[in-house]
């Protein structure tokens, strides 16, 4: 019996089935028995959950195809599809390099980079995807690719932002980025300044460097009760960066707290984030929705500045959308009174309802990309995800 047999066998016979691969071979095998046996396959690369609940079939674990490299040289990072983002800055700090990662290292490099990745650098350097230079990936009928600028360039253009629709991914390349450190830090002021900060954050957006990442948050704090917190990071120096954000800090008034200070970028994950119960975008953030902000009663809520380097694409730039939207609400909670407001779009890194799936792209990113879903999975083996339905 063959490798591919026996394991849809199992998959098939004992209800949902975890393999757990250590190589591309692995990952071969398992598609190619989930085909064999017409079991579902999910993909989970961490150990975070899944889009879909990996409640039947096979669940393809490829968490310890963890292994990092580093070259200086070319300021490139080749990382395993099981690799965390605390794997790659752990590498690649020592040579005085960080990768484009999200606010918290443990997140898995693979999916969030396919799914577009937006982090604290994003202003100053674009989207984790648009650093992608490869991808080693298996396909649904079993072949092993290598997709690049020279190679299977639709693939590859699909990969950047179209997530795990095209194939398994194995490994990825991407450039580094020379910052080493950071000037970054979270301000805690008086909830009743929301309406304020956020006004002021609203008019100087056009203003704002792509060197400084900056957010508004609404929560709650076991020592200040409800807070308006700052949340900022400058990729520079202390005096550029608190040069900045003096204008914003200034309407917020006096901190009750203050941590801003120059940080290795691995520690800019102390900053902390909202919860994405729900995700909005926002080509303005007019009054009405100012107070609806300031007044919310979520747990958390959280306001971004999106645009700088994300807004301006190179020709070649994979089908992440709507960037050229300004601001996001992050709320962990209720969203009442907030939703009348946004563009309709999503982001797929924030969006868990797949029923949402098109509303993280353009229509005319949407119809390439149901394209090449056709040419690489026509038979939608890989579905259980945020899916792209075959032209």
């Amino acid at each position: 019996m063959s490798t591919a047999t026996a394991l849809g066998t199992a998959a098939r016979s004992a209800g949902p089935l975890v393999v757990e691969a250590t190589g591309s071979a692995d990952v071969r095998a398992a598609v190619l028995a989930s085909r064999e046996l017409g079991v579902p396959l999910t993909v989970q690369a961490t150990g975070h959950g899944t889009v879909v609940p990996p409640d039947e079939g096979m669940l393809l674990k490829t968490s310890r195809m963890s292994r990092v490299l580093v070259d200086p040289s070319r300021r490139v990072a080749r990382a395993g599809a099981g690799a965390r983002w605390s794997d790659v800055i752990a590498a690649a700090a020592p040579v005085g390099l960080s990768p484009l990662s999200g606010s918290h290292a443990s997140v898995g490099v693979t999916g969030f980079t396919l799914g577009g990745g937006v982090g604290w650098l994003s202003r100053r350097y674009g989207f984790a995807a648009d650093h992608l230079l490869r991808a080693e990936i298996v396909t649904a009928d079993g072949r092993h690719l290598t997709a690049d600028a020279g190679h299977h360039g639709d693939l590859f253009w699909a990969l950047r932002g179209g997530s795990g629709n095209f194939g398994v991914v194995t490994s990825l390349e991407f450039r580094l980025q020379p910052v080493s450190t950071v000037y970054a830090g979270v301000a805690l002021h008086p909830a009743e300044r929301a309406a304020a900060v956020l006004t002021r954050f609203r008019d100087e957006a056009d203003l704002r460097p792509d060197a400084l990442s900056v957010s508004v948050a609404l929560t709650d704090h076991p020592a200040h009760g409800r807070v308006v917190a700052v949340r900022g990071v400058y990729a520079g120096s202390a005096a550029d960066g608190a040069r900045a954000l003096r204008s914003l800090r200034n309407a917020a008034g006096p901190p009750l707290e203050d941590t801003f200070r120059t940080m290795p970028y691995a520690e800019t994950e102390s900053l902390g984030g909202t919860p994405p119960q729900h995700f909005h975008l926002y080509a303005d953030l007019p009054d009405a929705l100012i107070d609806a902000i300031a007044s919310s009663d979520a747990a958390g809520i959280e306001v971004k500045h999106w645009g700088g380097a994300m807004a301006r694409p190179g020709a070649d730039a994979g089908p992440v959308g709507h960037r050229g939207v300004p601001f996001s609400l992050t709320v962990d909670g209720p969203d009442a009174g907030l939703a009348p407001y946004a563009t309709g779009g999503s982001f797929l890194n924030f969006l868990h309802d797949t029923s949402r799936t098109a509303d993280a792209y353009t229509p005319e990113n949407l119809r390439r990309l149901r394209e090449v879903k056709r040419a690489y999975d026509p038979q939608n083996v890989f579905h259980r995800n945020h899916n792209i339905q075959p032209a």
